[in-house]
């Protein structure tokens, strides 16, 4: 049965699609089963692993709103091992959709239970706000995954994440955790990008993610061409780190026998 990881944040710009991409990409690499879940009205997650976002039909809208089965509305991507569940624009209306719906909470916990069994991982992208979609998210996660920018602002709306997230534990998941908090966009130059890193680590200590993401063109690139950055340019640092950020959670999660030796790849 899959392990089901959201990857919110509601600031925009952290690296967070990127990251879903990015990460479902190296899990299958490693041999991990994965869908990703793109669950962002804009459908970055669904054009950025090479879909026509004009040609989707069906989406997780549908699943969300008609109860239509999700098995035939996955899509296999030129990944071996990676599926989507696409996104569209009609996800806007979702939440207004949602609103007058029972259990409105649960219903994408809902519609992931029926494909839970045929995954090792599903990683869900949530859009950057903290509305029902992304509580619907969290509600059918294990846990949370949270991409935090190495820039001036993105400690100040880490609290009201968090508030969410505690929330949602108390009253609608009581088993999410954190997965981890991962540092994206990092610049060494800069002293405010280490600074950043050492007020996260400070204060989160464990939950923050060995891997550090830098800025790297090829990883702001591959998108364009609808590709994960292992598929565009697989000696990039881009492609090393999330590789390096995958193998990190599987050996979080108990999931590999890699030595701590051989767990970076340098």
């Amino acid at each position: 049965m899959a392990k089901v990881i959201a990857l919110a944040n509601q600031k925009g710009g952290v690296g967070k699609t990127t990251t879903a991409i990015n990460l479902a990409a190296s899990l299958a690499v490693l041999e991990q089963k994965v869908l990703l879940v793109d669950a962002d009205p804009q459908a970055n997650a669904t054009s950025g692993i090479g879909f026509d976002i004009r040609a989707i039909k069906t989406s997780i809208y549908e699943c969300l709103i008609d109860d239509v089965d999700p098995n035939g509305i996955i899509l296999e991507t030129e990944v071996e091992n990676l599926d989507l569940l696409p996104s569209h624009i009609d996800l806007v209306g979702a939440e207004i959709e949602m609103t007058n719906l029972p259990n409105r909470e649960q219903i994408m916990k809902t519609v992931i239970s029926g494909i839970k069994d045929n995954y090792d991982f599903i990683l869900i992208d949530c859009s950057p706000s903290l509305g029902l979609i992304t509580l619907n998210a969290l509600t059918a996660s294990d846990s949370v995954l949270i991409p935090v920018q190495c820039e001036y602002f993105a400690l100040e709306g880490l609290g009201k994440l968090l508030n969410t997230i505690k929330i949602v534990q108390n009253r609608l998941n009581t088993a999410l955790e954190i997965e981890g908090f991962l540092l994206t966009m990092y610049d060494a130059r800069l002293r405010l990008s280490n600074q950043v890193v050492d007020e996260v680590k400070k204060h989160f200590q464990q939950m923050v993610f060995e891997t550090i993401v830098p800025r790297n063109i090829k990883l702001s690139e591959a998108p364009s061409f609808g590709k994960p950055v292992l598929m565009y340019d697989v000696n990039s640092s881009g492609a090393v780190n999330y590789l390096n950020l995958g193998r990190e959670i599987l050996q979080r999660n108990e999931m590999t026998r890699i030595s701590d030796a051989d767990k970076i790849i340098n």
